[in-house]
């Protein structure tokens, strides 16, 4: 299953946040790292922009030997959509490079329903329609042609946030969605937007080893 985690630099309210470091680390590595975990084996590619602004990321993610594809900064719809096409992948999971604490026992409970055969031609399988998780947990499996098909009638701001269109539409297709499983565990919003996010994530790390 190819993996493409969608990241740049360039944020607003948090400059250069996939590159701030937690424990040593940049988050974005925390991602990675928590990606490699999944029991599946999965094929790793970071998405970021064709703008220079993203260079420095670019440059940390060869020194680590990560796969690496640039695209356009806004729209992301097509930055992924072209990912899956060069490395000629059918589906792809789309994750956030800002998500440090991401569980892959999620990912690979949505891996396992869409490798069940009444789900295989659905064109997305998520775990956030509706979200039942907390922000910072969240997973899509995308069927890379419905982005070719619909990207015309899609906003620059359903561009930018790739399945908002289909989720606004989604009597048109077949989506599946994931209910929290564990809701003890997965109880807390992790989203990491500002610096006032990371003493949260900061705390859940040190507890979640």
């Amino acid at each position: 299953m190819l993996i493409i985690v969608q990241a740049r630099t360039n944020s607003h309210r948090f400059p250069k946040k996939v590159l701030y470091k937690l424990e040593n680390k940049p988050i974005i590595i925390h991602v990675l790292d928590r990606l490699k975990k999944s029991k599946f084996k999965n094929n790793l590619v970071v998405a970021t922009s064709d703008k220079s602004s993203d260079d420095e990321l670019v440059r940390l993610l060869k020194r680590k030997k990560i796969k690496i594809y640039r695209g356009n900064l806004k729209n992301v719809s097509k930055r992924l959509y072209e990912t899956a096409l060069k490395l000629k992948e059918k589906y792809f999971v789309r994750v956030s490079g800002d998500s440090p604490v991401i569980d892959v026992k999620i990912l690979d409970r949505l891996i396992e329903i869409f490798k069940k055969k009444k789900y295989s031609n659905y064109d997305i399988i998520t775990n956030v329609f509706p979200k039942t998780f907390p922000k910072g947990m969240s997973f899509e499996i995308i069927k890379r042609e419905i982005i070719s098909k619909n990207m015309k009638f899609m906003t620059n701001n359903e561009k930018e946030h790739v399945t908002k269109y289909f989720y606004k539409n989604s009597a048109k297709f077949k989506i599946k969605n994931l209910k929290n499983f564990d809701k003890k565990k997965y109880n807390l919003d992790l989203t990491l937007d500002k610096k006032i996010d990371l003493k949260r994530i900061m705390i859940y790390l040190n507890n979640n080893v």
